[in-house]
């Protein structure tokens, strides 16, 4: 199957899948990979389809794949009916992930070594403060944040903490781990996000295994 559409269809390209057919065609990437990673927490709408069409069809006409890749780290509001739904859905339009079919819960476990890696690079730490206080001191575009009082804990501590956070030892909301970026960079979002909070809510993949979850960000 040929790489690029045929030239019959060039003069229909759009700007995108112009790209596309340019980098495919000077060897930059050997093939196309999209993806379509929605989060299952409803039923999808419009907005949904175009993207679908969009992702699935550059993937087809390019002789790519496209990955389907659903984000479930927030099981409060996720439930396997929104699944079996968003998949229903897709190959109604016309489309089929193959074997690309993946889950952010798939790398629990690997994302929460990261997180221990990143607390032992003594780049992430483990901080009590409220969501509220967290956002009434993350600053603002023209002003920088104010560091966390729990932000220079020592490595030791905050490993100890956040085992005791994926143990249940803390209630929902009391600790979170942060990331130690810098709470005056120019970018508001990477002023020491959360990484991961503590949440008890059934999964409806892992059930109850876990006790924290990454956010979505870090996922």
């Amino acid at each position: 199957m040929s790489d690029s559409p045929p030239d019959s269809e060039k003069s229909r390209l759009d700007f995108i899948r112009e790209i596309v057919d340019a980098d495919l065609k000077s060897g930059k990437h050997a093939t196309i990979v999209t993806r379509f990673p929605p989060e299952p927490n409803g039923y999808l709408h419009i907005g949904h389809a175009k993207s679908i069409c969009l992702n699935f069809g550059i993937a087809r006409e390019f002789g790519g794949r496209c990955h389907l890749r659903f984000d479930d780290t927030n099981p409060s509001k996720e439930e396997q009916e929104y699944v079996d739904s968003i998949q229903e859905d897709i190959r109604w339009l016309g489309f089929d992930w193959g074997e690309n079919r993946f889950f952010a819960s798939d790398y629990f476990d690997q994302l929460y070594e990261w997180a221990v890696f990143l607390i032992k690079e003594g780049k992430a730490y483990v901080d009590d403060q409220t969501a509220e206080e967290i956002r009434q001191t993350r600053g603002t575009l023209t002003e920088p944040g104010t560091p966390s009082p729990h932000r220079d804990r020592s490595v030791e501590e905050n490993l100890a903490l956040f085992e005791r956070m994926r143990a249940g030892e803390f209630a929902d909301g009391e600790r979170v781990l942060r990331a130690r970026i810098d709470m005056a960079h120019a970018n508001v979002n990477l002023r020491d996000p959360v990484l991961y909070r503590i949440l008890r809510a059934h999964h409806h993949r892992t059930g109850d295994k876990w006790l924290l979850y990454p956010m979505y960000d870090f996922a």
